[in-house]
């Protein structure tokens, strides 16, 4: 599988790229949109506001490359802001228009319990959403209740669960940590930050046929 990660100007591309390599991927950073629409599977990674992203994408001509992928089925991983992009709107200073692969909105975290602010920085639990089984996707081997990094203010909600492959909580809201659609999935935390279990994830993603 040849792995393209998008550069749109938003994202921490060299940590991500290192996780891929350890596999010995082939995986390359680009912002071309030719060069993006020939590999077999993306990474959207990102770091920044979901008004800057989209930006990103649209200057750079990706919107429409990155869609198309989608709809011929190709293996997509979004990383916490690429993640969010994946939504309909983003209601983060306004509101803004997302790529809508999965339909659903990104929203702020709301009032938390026991004085948790936000951002949510640092390690926590993702748990099977719905009592859904992780054979087969990115979450697959992975132990019960494993531990990831997170860092986001802005949360993920899809409309209804069935795209809710793993949940979080954290000062009383559960919120999705990990979405899934086809072969797209998108991760409110940071597989390539968070050791031995975020780098089974981007194996599982690696041997997505």
């Amino acid at each position: 599988m040849r792995i393209c990660i998008v550069d749109y100007g938003v994202g921490n591309l060299f940590s991500v790229e290192k996780a891929f390599q350890y596999f010995d991927a082939e995986v390359n950073v680009s912002e071309d949109a030719d060069v993006i629409a020939s590999h077999d599977a993306l990474i959207l990674p990102g770091v920044g506001s979901f008004q800057a992203g989209m930006d990103g994408l649209r200057i750079r001509g990706l919107i429409d490359v990155v869609q198309k992928h989608v709809a011929e089925e190709k293996p997509l991983l979004g990383i916490c802001l690429g993640a969010q992009l994946l939504l309909t709107n983003g209601k983060e200073f306004g509101e803004h228009r997302g790529l809508d692969i999965i339909h659903g909105d990104v929203l702020h975290f709301p009032a938390l319990a026991d004085n948790r602010k936000t951002p949510h920085i640092g390690w926590n639990t993702i748990e099977p959403a719905s009592q859904k089984d992780w054979k087969g996707t990115i979450l697959d081997n992975l132990p019960d209740h494993p531990e990831m990094y997170f860092v986001h203010s802005y949360i993920l909600q899809p409309n209804g669960n069935k795209a809710v492959l793993a949940s979080t909580e954290y000062g009383g809201c559960t919120f999705p940590s990990v979405i899934r659609k086809g072969n797209v999935y998108g991760c409110q935390f940071h597989p390539e930050k968070s050791g031995k279990h975020g780098l089974q994830i981007i194996q599982n993603f690696l041997n997505i046929k």
